[in-house]
């Protein structure tokens, strides 16, 4: 897999980022309240050290419900201290009364007319401590911060996205390709979810290059190297955010909207920099709506035929409430703010400290 690639300009900052759920938390914000009548049971949990997967096994076999019956909104970090809700039938109600588990505790219980499902949640608050922080790199933090706050970030998948090794988008090549067998539609499709995911990073560095060198070269040379005409070239620079934008770029507005065509590239790109709408980018997959133009080109470079729903996703986010203290007595930093759902807190830490990050959990 690739290097991604960087919005940010600054040196690698030297951190530890220790994954565990004393200094990496993540608390989930709902879409909507739930509304105290209903067949479902809206139940807000703490978890810490489970995944959101074995979090729902471990309901399934204490209060005997089948583990497909219970709702989430969505998939939180293993490693992470989480705050999440899950939804069951109502008649769970006398069996979660009496539910145990050394890393689940059972915060909220409120009922709603209808089971969560996947993306019924408005984002994510997260807190992030990081360790061995040197007085020099804690004002880099600072600066970085500053810039994602007024800017945004590229809205690259995490590394919890790829597996331990990296390679969940490879064993999903070869599993639709026919050289690997793999069990259980769920991990199925969790790693063609991986390869879109894989593409998407791909296609979204490529276009952190393509903007980099628009603002740092000449037309000519720009022209040369992505065989785009230099008018075009001259056409983009005077762009004052840092992802330039196409005519054809597919859009949305912010932070939710339906996608359309970017036909009048100079006025979409001050419409993005006042955050008011944001580039997307391909989930590769059947159904999706392609860019047109020269933005359309370079999509196409990292679209695969996949057999699954396809998609568009933001190319870039605006992160809110950032917030950043150095414990200078500790050597700490700690780090708080809120993403849109479906955004990576990891991926956001690696912009900010300009490295990617391991993802091995750490003590």
């Amino acid at each position: 897999m690739q290097k991604r690639g960087f919005f940010l300009t600054h040196s690698p900052i030297n951190a530890h980022f220790a994954r565990n759920n004393k200094d990496f938390a993540v608390e989930e914000i709902a879409l909507y309240e739930p509304s105290g009548a209903g067949d479902h049971l809206f139940v807000k949990i703490r978890k810490k050290g489970v995944s959101t997967w074995e979090a729902t096994q471990a309901f399934s076999e204490r209060i005997g419900i089948k583990a497909k019956d219970i709702g989430y909104a969505g998939l939180k970090d293993k490693s992470a201290s989480s705050v999440q809700t899950l939804s069951f039938p109502a008649k769970f109600e006398d069996a979660l009364a009496r539910f145990e588990h050394t890393s689940i505790k059972i915060l909220d219980i409120n009922r709603h007319n209808n089971k969560l499902k996947i993306g019924h949640l408005k984002g994510n608050k997260f807190f992030i401590r990081l360790k061995k922080i040197a007085a020099i790199d804690a004002k880099k933090i600072d600066g970085a911060i500053g810039e994602v706050e007024k800017n945004g970030a590229p809205n690259f998948f995490g590394f919890q996205r790829f597996g331990r090794d990296g390679d969940n988008y490879k064993k999903a090549r070869a599993f639709l390709d026919g050289e690997a067998k793999i069990r259980g539609r769920k991990m199925q499709n969790f790693l063609v979810g991986a390869l879109q995911s894989e593409r998407f990073n791909a296609w979204l560095t490529r276009r952190l290059e393509l903007s980099n060198a628009i603002a740092a070269f000449g037309a000519d040379k720009v022209a040369k190297e992505y065989k785009l005409s230099a008018d075009v070239v001259e056409t983009l620079k005077p762009q004052e955010q840092f992802f330039k934008l196409f005519e054809g770029d597919l859009m949305l507005h912010y932070p939710h909207g339906k996608p359309y065509f970017a036909e009048n590239a100079p006025k979409e790109a001050k419409r993005f920099a006042l955050k008011e709408v944001a580039p997307t980018g391909i989930l590769s997959g059947r159904k999706t709506m392609l860019s047109k133009g020269f933005a359309g080109k370079i999509e196409s470079e990292f679209f695969e035929d996949i057999p699954a729903s396809g998609d568009r996703r933001y190319a870039w986010i605006f992160p809110q409430d950032l917030r950043g203290e150095y414990i200078a007595k500790e050597a700490h930093y700690e780090l708080g703010f809120y993403l849109p759902k479906g955004a990576y807190a990891t991926a956001l830490l690696e912009e900010i400290l300009h490295c990617e990050l391991n993802a091995e959990p750490s003590e």
